[in-house]
């Protein structure tokens, strides 16, 4: 079957032949399998950098244009506007109009207004753009004062709970089971927050973004009459990063299919990095069992990464724990050119490591590489501001990920009013690039970047990225005005199409997640970062993992690795390279390795650390909680259990007359050392990881009476079972 694509260049209409063969080329045989698989179940496990995009978009083209989908009865569902942005785009451009595709969240909230009358009457409560003035006012009517971080926090937890579908009642179980601790709360108190929020929300008539899903859930449960009528509309669907998922979120994709299996998911399990806000790899990886009948596709050719990038990540995965592992990773296949193998060098702190980036960015970049194909990154946005003064102090060109959407930027709206205004009167007689810098002139833009950093910076590069839209438009069409330049923006807008800023990227691993640089920066690569401090149990290191492999697989061309012996110059060198990179050195030698050392780090040289075994099995201990026990999570604890549960009862009751959480009077982590260790004196205690002088003075008499079992106040004997 073929169809005509209208498609617009400048005042030139083009008619474009689409047909299923044309849909189809170009395709590996994994893709081609997944474009031509029947009608029904199928899951696609899609490594990074594999196509996985293309495969699915390619899916549902070849279904339209083949005439087994019709595109308004397809539901295309991702997590992020840019990725359902670039969805939309890609199906343009394949002929295929009428899809649609959005977040979950943009998804449901569509339903929920347009059935909500019919469901509850009136009109819908408004939606909450932001919790944190919610959660400060729910705190203020329980006693609490909370700062700012808190309340961020204490929203992240909130958001959590709701996304597990957890009620005040059934919080404080299911937070235990997860080993989460509220910041400044305890698991009662955050139960009783959790219901002081949702009064705030329903006497503001507002919901927030989990509401939205929950409603709409709730709605096409009880109304059956409306659930057929949303499967009546959408008869295929597609969910992109299906990994990610979270339990309301499958929920509502059950409800949505019905008894209908004709699904198509795709997801990576070794890029779950999101288990910390409720996703879970368990939907996908449990996809085949719950389908038996599904078409199972791994896509494993890496188009994106050198063959040197790819092999480190695969040994970063290798790496992993085998034991109890849920699945096994896909291992990819370099199909791209050779390149140059990546390095990992050594700074003395990390002022020194931010300065020997930015210098490398200066050499880059004068070889030509363009600033907007590099980027760095890095675990916490805590890291970024060294790495900005550096990038400043070297007259380097950058833009820090994660800010507000590029067309809901206030500038960037002024600058498209001023544009289709000055769109009127065009004459014709201004080249298109030197007009649309005429008209951001009016918005305080120059050709000269501001000294300045932070939103000054920002502004003139929102404006600056206007400008080189206009550049691409009349390259394409040299008589092209500012009326088609206004088009192309809108329609970018509408499809979450955002131009490339001109600069080098800053950003976290999160939230590089689904982006790709010719070359990528990865700094901070030692343990306390990768993998960060206060990840505690094998699966949150093994996360952590994972999100080193999301970093390492950005790169496309180039990838250097680097780490700071001291946070501050002059600081103690305690720092060691992250764990992660051991196996991949050990199984490639490190001759094989560029290693290089900084300038500086001469000046401080790096303490090797001393591997801590398990006193049971004798494996490396990966996290601060197994080392201060000296034992990992799959060994049995050696405590009397008496003893342990004596000390939280003693622990509970000192909080509560000292008005602060348990975990400031001592961690679970500590009690447990402490009944491990069974310390007879103070001297004994004193060695114990997380006592310190200050607790063994205020606490040191009333735990050693609880190791002899009698009463920490002296009251009474304590008959040890």
């Amino acid at each position: 079957m073929r169809r005509r694509r209208l498609v617009v260049v400048g005042r030139w209409c083009v008619r474009r032949v689409v047909s299923t063969e044309s849909v189809l080329e170009g395709l590996d045989p994994e893709q081609r399998e997944v474009v031509t698989a029947p009608i029904g179940p199928l899951c696609v496990l899609a490594g990074a950098g594999t196509g996985k995009t293309r495969a699915i978009t390619h899916r549902i083209a070849y279904g339209v244009h083949s005439g087994l989908f019709q595109p308004q009865r397809v539901l295309a569902v991702t997590f992020t506007a840019r990725a359902a942005g670039e969805m939309r785009t890609r199906l343009r451009d394949l002929g295929v109009a009428g899809v649609q595709a959005r977040t979950f969240h943009a998804a449901a909230l569509r339903q929920l207004t347009y059935f909500w009358p019919r469901a509850v009457g009136g009109a819908p409560p408004g939606l909450l753009s932001q919790k944190a003035g919610a959660v400060a006012e729910a705190g203020g009517r329980l006693g609490l004062r909370l700062d700012r971080a808190a309340v961020r926090d204490l929203a992240a937890e909130i958001e959590w709970a709701k996304v597990s579908g957890l009620s005040p009642e059934t919080y404080p179980a299911a937070a235990r089971a997860a080993h989460r601790e509220p910041p400044g709360v305890d698991v009662t108190a955050m139960a009783r927050l959790l219901d002081a929020y949702q009064e705030v929300l329903s006497g503001r008539g507002a919901m927030d973004f989990e509401d939205v899903l929950l409603l709409t859930c709730a709605i096409l449960a009880d109304r059956e009459d409306i659930a057929r009528e949303v499967r009546g509309q959408y008869r295929h669907f597609v969910v992109d990063e299906y990994q990610d998922v979270n339990a309301v979120q499958q929920r509502l994709l059950e409800l949505w299919l019905g008894e209908r299996r004709d699904v198509c998911v795709v997801g990576d399990p070794s890029q779950t990095i999101y288990t910390f806000t409720g996703a879970t790899p368990r939907f996908l990886v449990d996809f085949p069992r719950r389908h038996p009948q599904a078409t199972v596709v791994r896509l494993v050719r890496n188009y994106r990464s050198s063959p040197q990038i790819v092999s480190l990540a695969n040994l970063v995965l290798t790496g992993a724990q085998q034991q109890g592992r849920e699945f096994l990773p896909v291992t990819l296949q370099a199909q791209g050119r050779a390149g140059r193998v990546p390095t990992l060098t050594t700074y003395a702190d990390e002022e020194a490591e931010a300065r020997g980036i930015a210098d490398q960015i200066g050499r880059l970049m004068a070889q030509g590489v363009a600033a907007a194909d590099i980027a760095i990154l890095y675990r916490t946005n805590g890291q970024s501001g060294v790495l900005e003064q550096a990038l400043a102090a070297a007259g380097v060109s950058y833009v820090v990920k994660g800010g507000e959407r590029f067309f809901r930027r206030d500038e960037v709206r002024r600058a498209m009013v001023l544009l289709r205004g000055a769109a009127r009167s065009d004459d014709g007689s201004v080249p298109l690039p030197e007009l649309t810098r005429d008209v951001l002139a009016g918005l305080g833009w120059s050709q000269t970047p501001p000294s300045s950093s932070g939103a000054v910076r920002e502004r003139w590069e929102s404006l600056t990225a206007l400008a080189h839209v206009a550049d691409d438009v009349a390259a394409a069409a040299p008589q092209a005005r500012l009326a088609e330049l206004v088009t192309e923006l809108s329609m970018r807008a509408e499809a979450q199409h955002a131009p490339t800023v001109q600069g080098v990227t800053l950003a976290s691993l999160h939230a590089a997640k689904g982006l790709e640089w010719e070359v990528v920066f990865l700094a901070g690569c030692s343990d306390g970062y990768l993998p960060i401090s206060m990840a505690q149990g094998t699966a949150a290191v093994e996360e952590e993992r994972r999100l080193f492999y999301v970093g390492v697989t950005r790169a496309r061309r180039d990838l250097w690795l680097s780490w700071a012996a001291a946070r501050q110059p002059g600081g103690r060198a305690s720092r060691r390279p992250s764990r992660f990179l051991e196996g991949a050195a050990a199984m490639v030698g490190m001759s094989q390795w560029d290693v290089a050392k900084g300038p500086e780090v001469a000046k401080a040289p790096a303490r090797s650390a001393r591997v801590r075994r398990c006193r049971g099995c004798g494996a490396v201990l990966a996290t601060a909680a197994e080392r201060k026990l000296s034992r990992c999570e799959q060994c049995p604890p050696t405590y009397d259990e008496a003893t342990f549960e004596r000390m939280r009862s003693w622990r509970a009751e000192v909080a509560r007359r000292e008005s602060v959480p348990a975990y400031v009077v001592f961690t679970d982590a500590t009690l447990m050392a402490i009944a491990e260790a069974e310390p007879q004196d103070a001297a004994q205690l004193a060695r114990i990881s997380g006592v310190g002088a200050r607790k063994l003075a205020k606490y040191g008499e009333q735990v050693l009476a609880l190791m002899t079992g009698a009463d920490p106040h002296g009251q009474s004997q304590v008959v040890r079972p």
